[in-house]
């Protein structure tokens, strides 16, 4: 598998450090509010990378993050009159929710800053102990300039960063550029003792330290949004070299924006929308759908209409696969129709070849449809019910690496089951006037009957 590497701006074969396990780094949420559309697309493509590598057999140690202890906390507990700790452990647990309807699997481990205090004075600790940061006023800042390949993950030299940076001017810091460590306590805020007072980390920190204490000193893959490249992950590569020596991860991989609208999604704009908004509209998969239906390093646009596009393209899919589960129900046995084996097989290695690619779920969406059209055109043929078995694993195989669930256990109880078949007896004995008022009755249940020629097929009228 082939990956764009951020760090040297090219494509570069998948590698990892120990052979046959892959360890990843996502930069998880500020848990200060409900995720918004443009969190959900590094959730749902990162967790999308690591179903495919665990599809190639890779055992994948994923830790992503959340961030419980920062300023926007902390606005957020003083606004609602309650704890930081409060406002960490409801939105926590709103993005679980959340999480969980984008069909998002739990991480390997999720660490909370809160829980690694101890790690990240440890490390700043290194860095101070090397000349690397200095105390200044009860605060800890790292002094940049002391790191001579500052800059090399956004591919640019320091003095243009710092001309196109907004940097928080302060006289305590020896350079403007320098960025705060460990953060002296302020009335009302939390705090923990360290050997420069009591105080709470800075931001870049906590990752580096999360990532050394779960994945070592370097891991295989680091991911996230594209806005975290300038200053977080290049303070991130600077603070954790200088520590430890050596490199921090050896893959870089980040998402594109969002737009809505085809405009910068905003607070001020009033273009900006929670995961929960929208999928309380148009439900939670048409939104997972949307950020894979582009290559993850490409601008994307919601609206209404992307949204309406995505719930159709998802039906279409959703309708193949019913139809193949009534199809195989009504199927005789027989021997595997060879040919047709060797056209969906076909399929996966298209599937895969787009998924090397660096994770291209564009051109691997296309394969899928591609599937669907072979099985929709095999099933008009009535072939044996070893080949339509054989298609629906492909299929739920393909889907499953994207994330959609496709196959849906659904039931009827037995007594609108016993009227489907009384329905059956009165159209063989042609009273239509008695078949009729049975499928008006099941109408009116929210139950829809088809009428085709391997028999009746039911659907609930709201999918």
């Amino acid at each position: 598998m082939k990956i764009y590497n951020t760090l040297t701006r090219k494509k570069e074969e998948l590698i990892p450090i120990e052979s046959g396990k892959v360890r990843i780094y996502a930069c998880g949420p500020t848990v200060y509010n409900f995720i918004h559309i443009g969190n959900a697309r590094p959730l749902v493509v990162f967790d999308t990378l690591r179903r495919y590598l665990e599809y190639k057999g890779y055992e994948v140690k994923f830790v992503q993050n959340f961030t419980d202890v920062d300023d926007k906390l902390i606005n957020r507990a003083n606004t609602e009159g309650t704890t930081v700790p409060e406002i960490a452990e409801k939105y926590i647990a709103e993005y679980k929710v959340d999480a969980k309807g984008l069909n998002v699997r739990e991480a390997t481990v999720h660490p909370r800053a809160t829980e690694n205090i101890e790690n990240i004075i440890e490390l700043i600790k290194t860095l101070v102990d090397k000349g690397y940061a200095y105390v200044s006023q009860g605060d800890v800042y790292f002094h940049t300039r002391s790191f001579n390949e500052y800059g090399k993950l956004s591919h640019q030299p320091l003095d243009d960063l710092e001309a196109g940076a907004r940097i928080d001017v302060s006289e305590i810091k020896e350079d403007p550029m320098d960025f705060a460590l460990w953060k002296s306590a302020k009335p009302g805020e939390p705090a923990w003792e360290s050997p420069w007072g009591k105080g709470r980390p800075g931001w870049h920190i906590e990752c580096s330290a999360m990532a050394r204490r779960y994945l070592g000193d370097t891991i295989d893959i680091h991911c996230g949004g594209q806005d975290l490249i300038f200053p977080h992950h290049e303070n991130e590569i600077a603070q954790s070299e200088c520590a430890t020596g050596k490199p921090f991860a050896r893959y870089w991989m980040h998402n594109g924006y969002i737009n809505v609208d085809n405009r910068k999604m905003s607070k001020s704009l009033g273009n900006f929308f929670t995961v929960r908004e929208v999928a309380k509209k148009f439900g939670y998969e048409p939104i997972r759908y949307l950020m894979l239906s582009s290559h993850y390093r490409s601008q994307i646009n919601f609206s209404e209409d992307i949204m309406e596009q995505a719930k159709a393209a998802l039906a279409r899919l959703h309708n193949c696969r019913d139809n193949l589960d009534f199809a195989i129900s009504n199927a005789k046995s027989g021997k595997i129709d060879t040919e047709l084996k060797s056209k969906f097989e076909s399929r996966r290695v298209q599937f895969c070849e787009a998924m090397d690619d660096d994770l291209n779920t564009a051109d691997a969406i296309s394969a899928l449809f591609e599937l669907a059209k072979d099985i929709n055109i095999a099933i008009s043929a009535s072939p044996d019910k070893e080949t339509l078995e054989y298609a629906a694993s492909i299929f739920d195989e393909l889907s499953g690496v994207l994330g959609f669930e496709m196959k849906k256990n659904v039931t009827i109880d037995a007594e609108i089951e016993a009227l489907i078949q009384k329905r059956q007896e009165a159209r063989k004995a042609r009273n239509f006037k008695t078949a009729d008022a049975i499928r008006d009755e099941l109408k009116a249940r929210g139950i829809i009957l088809e009428d085709t020629p391997q028999g009746v097929k039911w659907s609930y009228a709201n999918k």
